[in-house]
């Protein structure tokens, strides 16, 4: 794309986005993140705290165990095996363009050294070292994008006001939301200005009270205009289940495509904003000893090429060990997904969604002169698609061979070999 068509589609973009966000602007390097953001498709999500080290995922202090047992754990969380450019190395050969790592997650512990709280990675933990501070020093060498998590609910601070869940951790209750929104603000200032660049922030809890009769004001306009005032650029994404709202620039769905609603999290409309899908490589978020029903590695393909034929990143799950490392299954999986992308990256990274809808033989993906048919279904052996103008040449991905294929008035057949072998056969069209 010439430059002079990147400034036109950014004004365009910013043009609807504004009259779409009712007043907030994005500055033109957030336009251009999120230019980047769409080209990335494939990330991977890191769900790692105290919690791994019971081993039952991330949720645990939520089922009945008390905020002072709980807390505990930080003193025997010891992540030896830690190495931030192993795991670094291992998602950027998986063919991942960014990390989201979760720098709190609902149990209030920090996995930074943030001078907000003592209950962190480094004040609490014989470990004593700061991940994060690790992981960003690592991205940044192998040149992968940094995004970080950040839960907006506590189950562990009084002065958070009660939501529909942490209800039975045995805390204190003094809320004080004025209070908390401060500390809140304090924190993410740590690791918007304390980490180097910093892709996107990644917000998780807003649904914590959706079921007030009452509704609950977030001030989420006010944090959102905070979180930009310290970097214009930051891309905020908010995992409420619900349509977009003002000061976001991506939108996220959790464990279904946009369009579909398996999980029941995900029946918001459809936003003009970049979009994320995020899911699990097995079962849970955090690591959880017994939850070995990991999807195999076709079916984590097959998944990135249908969420990038809706126009949408993946951004996929792993749960690290306690003790540091990244469970072998999902090193496998990593592994398998990266020889893939190595070979057919190119219909997947910088694509938008196809010419042609989604059908039972699979979906599409295309950039500026050609289109790919990734077809999906391995008993299909021919496609026929319409096409307004005479394609330049059609050819399998695999190889560059051509291959035999059809057109009359506006519709084009293609052929295709066995591919029964194969979890996506990929035809490429140039026009």
């Amino acid at each position: 794309m010439t430059m002079k068509r990147l400034v036109l589609l950014l004004t365009l973009l910013a043009g609807s986005f504004t009259a779409f966000a009712q007043g907030y602007t994005p500055t033109r390097e957030n336009l251009q993140r999120r230019a980047e953001f769409e080209g990335f498709r494939f990330g991977i999500f890191i769900h790692w705290g105290i919690y791994s080290t019971f081993a039952q995922g991330e949720w645990y202090l939520n089922y009945g165990i008390t905020h002072d047992e709980y807390s505990k754990a930080a003193d025997a969380f010891y992540p030896h095996r830690f190495d931030a450019r192993e795991w670094v190395k291992a998602i950027k050969n998986s063919g991942a363009k960014y990390i989201t790592f979760t720098t709190r997650h609902h149990d209030g512990f920090s996995m930074w050294d943030t001078a907000e709280s003592d209950y962190n990675i480094v004040k609490a933990t014989p470990f004593g070292r700061d991940v994060l501070k690790e992981l960003a020093q690592a991205c940044r060498e192998e040149g992968i994008r940094l995004h970080l998590y950040y839960s907006i609910l506590d189950w562990m601070r009084e002065d958070y006001p009660l939501g529909r869940t942490g209800k039975e951790t045995g805390r204190i209750l003094k809320p004080d939301y004025d209070n908390y929104f401060a500390f809140m603000k304090r924190q993410v200032a740590e690791l918007l200005t304390g980490y180097g660049p910093i892709g996107a922030l990644w917000l998780d809890g807003y649904w914590d009270h959706d079921s007030d009769e009452v509704p609950f004001d977030w001030r989420m306009s006010e944090f959102y205009d905070y979180a930009h005032s310290l970097r214009p650029e930051l891309l905020i994404g908010n995992n409420h289940h619900i349509t977009p709202i003002a000061g976001e620039d991506f939108q996220m769905f959790e464990r279904d495509l946009p369009g579909e609603n398996k999980a029941g999290l995900s029946g918001q409309e459809i936003s003009r904003l970049p979009l994320e899908m995020c899911q699990t490589m097995n079962g849970m978020w955090g690591y959880k000893v017994s939850d070995t029903n990991y999807k195999s590695s076709d079916q984590l393909i097959e998944l990135i090429v249908r969420a990038a034929g809706k126009g949408c990143n993946l951004l996929l799950n792993i749960g690290p060990q306690p003790n540091g490392e990244l469970p072998a299954d999902a090193l496998d999986r990593l592994q398998d997904i990266g020889k893939w992308m190595d070979m057919y990256g190119e219909s997947v990274y910088g694509t938008h969604r196809g010419p042609v809808d989604e059908s039972e033989w699979g979906v599409s993906t295309q950039k500026e002169g050609v289109a790919y048919l990734h077809v999906l279904d391995r008993n299909t052996n021919s496609v026929v698609i319409s096409l307004d103008r005479k394609p330049k040449t059609v050819t399998l991905l695999q190889g560059e061979c051509s291959w035999r294929y059809d057109r009359k008035s506006k519709t084009l057949t293609v052929t295709l070999p066995d591919h029964s072998e194969s979890v996506d056969c990929i035809v490429k069209i140039t026009r």
